[in-house]
């Protein structure tokens, strides 16, 4: 039998010829190299560092690197090759640099487990000796220009575009955006493929525009978008059909505009553009109106070179003998001949009170013309409007007959049994409120608010806006009978309980419309609107010492 001490030294013996059979994975060089030196400027720098061992990731320290290079993230391998019986390891970093300027650059030594390697003395040329390079080295390379001038005032839009061009295959490409303090930046219209001639090299183009619009004034550098994609390489010499991608970088100058502020001699709300114009239409077209009759007045205000978020709003100053319901304007942004196109859309439904001659005075709104420097007015000129018709507070409002199942003919204070029922209720109530006095006391006739059916409000403005009478009428039913009462059948009878003489005339035009024998164009906006602004009529409790035979 085998002592517990033997056993101990047999596998202490073990361990040990284990070990020697075993070889070392220890480091004994670390190199590292770059793909090309000189370099043009703006070019991307492939920079391989390769150790003879199987090493963690993190093991190299790459952050000083990023002292003068832009440091894209790298990518690591790991080999095992074995010869005649004998392992080699190796681990491989490839990074791709970005110079941030011209000049000369040492790449440092990197040290892993004692072992360190070279220095590199890193040359890259200036951006002038690339641009005059016409043997066709510079596949790749990107260009900004200002379409304009570099001096500009706050909030004026100004056009930045983007040009890369190539003269290789791209497989990919990413491009970022880019970059001004306290600016709102905006891409405008989509990528424009094209070709151009650059030294006697024939490239093709990608060209994207920008636009930019500073918040504040100042002296400001715009950062460059900067361009990272996948080129195919082919090495046409040796037949290589087998095409293979690499990593290309490219950036391109950063410009600096100056931002003036607003003129001091300027009145009015700040509007910097290109053009600004007001015009208007009216519905129906005729500018003869008679009294309680809608029309509607659209305003449109155009400006060339700004955001729709700039346009202010309009002040009509309409005479008090007209009375109107304005919409909530409505603003809109398009892009055409590669500019922004801006507009913002007021709508006002007018009714007039009274008849004879009414002035629209004219509408004034001050800008300040990017392209002249110089303070312009647009105009909508003043407008005269003939009213015909009786007043509209005097105006005959022609109801129908009530019919026999709205006012019954017989008398409401004939005592039936159904009186003695009613008397016994009420006597029960008197009751209730002794018991429950100050339960009681709180009990009000509540006003029968103003019932929006979900599906008629809805409805009813779509009708309404799309001047669908049939629908309209409709829904205003619908309505009618929730408000008031299921018995509502008509739109005569809901004109009898609405109380509103110009809901009421709108009632009977809209009826017109649906019932009559000769159609007329027929605009539902004032409807709508003074249908959202009716409010039904207050019970006057005062007076009534007794709560309701039904509380609500």
């Amino acid at each position: 039998m085998v002592s517990p001490l033997l056993r101990f030294i047999c596998y202490v013996h073990l361990v040990l010829l284990l070990g020697i059979s075993v070889p070392v994975l220890a480091l004994n060089s670390l190199h590292s190299q770059v793909d090309k030196n000189p370099a043009l400027a703006g070019e991307a720098i492939t920079l391989t560092v390769t150790a003879d061992a199987r090493l963690a990731a993190d093991a190299l320290n790459y952050r000083e690197l990023e002292q003068y290079f832009r440091v894209m993230a790298p990518s690591i391998s790991q080999s095992t090759q074995v010869i005649n019986g004998v392992s080699a390891h190796s681990t491989r970093w490839s990074f791709t640099l970005f110079p941030l300027t011209s000049g000369t650059f040492t790449i440092p030594a990197f040290e892993i487990n004692g072992q360190r390697s070279e220095p590199i003395e890193l040359k890259v040329l200036a951006e002038t000796a690339s641009a005059n390079s016409t043997d066709g080295s510079r596949e790749l390379f990107v260009e900004v220009t200002l379409n304009g001038s570099s001096e500009i005032y706050v909030q004026q839009m100004l056009y930045y575009d983007v040009v890369i061009y190539f003269s290789g295959d791209l497989q990919r490409g990413n491009l970022t955006e880019p970059q001004l303090e306290s600016a709102e930046i905006q891409r405008v219209g989509q990528d424009v493929e094209g070709s151009a001639l650059v030294n006697g090299v024939r490239y093709r183009t990608i060209t994207r525009r920008y636009s930019i619009t500073p918040q504040r004034s100042g002296s400001f550098t715009i950062a460059p978008p900067l361009f990272t994609g996948e080129v195919v390489v082919r090495d046409t010499n040796r037949f290589d059909y087998f095409a293979r991608s690499k990593t290309v970088m490219q950036e391109a100058k950063p410009i600096t505009i100056d931002v003036k502020p607003q003129p001091a001699d300027f009145n009015g709300s700040w509007l910097v553009a290109g053009l600004v114009t007001l015009t208007e239409e009216w519905q129906p077209a005729s500018l003869e109106l008679k009294v309680g009759e809608p029309v509607t007045r659209i305003i449109t205000l155009s400006a060339v070179d700004v955001a729709s978020s700039q346009l202010p709003d309009i002040n009509q100053q309409l005479p008090e003998q007209l009375r109107f319901y304005q919409e909530q304007p409505q603003a809109k942004g398009a892009e055409r001949s590669n500019r922004l196109v801006a507009q913002k859309i007021f709508t006002t439904a007018i009714i007039a009170n009274e008849s004879g001659d009414l002035t629209l005075p004219e509408i004034r709104l001050p800008w300040w013309n990017s392209q002249t420097q110089t303070q312009e007015v647009a105009v909508l000129p003043a407008r005269t409007l003939q009213v015909t018709g009786g007043n509209l507070a005097t105006a005959p409002i022609a109801l129908a007959e009530p019919s026999l199942e709205q006012v019954p003919n017989v008398s409401p204070w004939q005592w039936n049994y159904t009186s003695t029922v009613l008397l016994c209720c009420w006597l029960f109530s008197v009751a209730l409120f002794a018991l429950k006095r100050t339960a009681s006391a709180k009990a009000q006739v509540a006003p029968v608010e103003h019932s929006r059916v979900p599906f008629a409000d809805k409805l009813l403005r779509q009708a309404c806006k799309t001047a669908d009478a049939k629908l309209a009428a409709e829904q205003l039913l619908l309505w009618g009978k929730a408000q008031f009462s299921p018995s509502v059948k008509s739109l005569e009878q809901l004109a009898q309980l609405v109380g509103d003489p110009l809901f009421t005339s709108e009632l009977h035009k809209l009826a017109k419309q649906c019932y009559g024998k000769q159609q007329e164009p027929w605009q539902g906006i004032t409807l709508y609107q003074v249908w959202r602004s009716w409010r039904p009529a207050k019970v006057d409790t005062k007076n009534s010492g007794l709560n309701p035979l039904y509380p609500l």
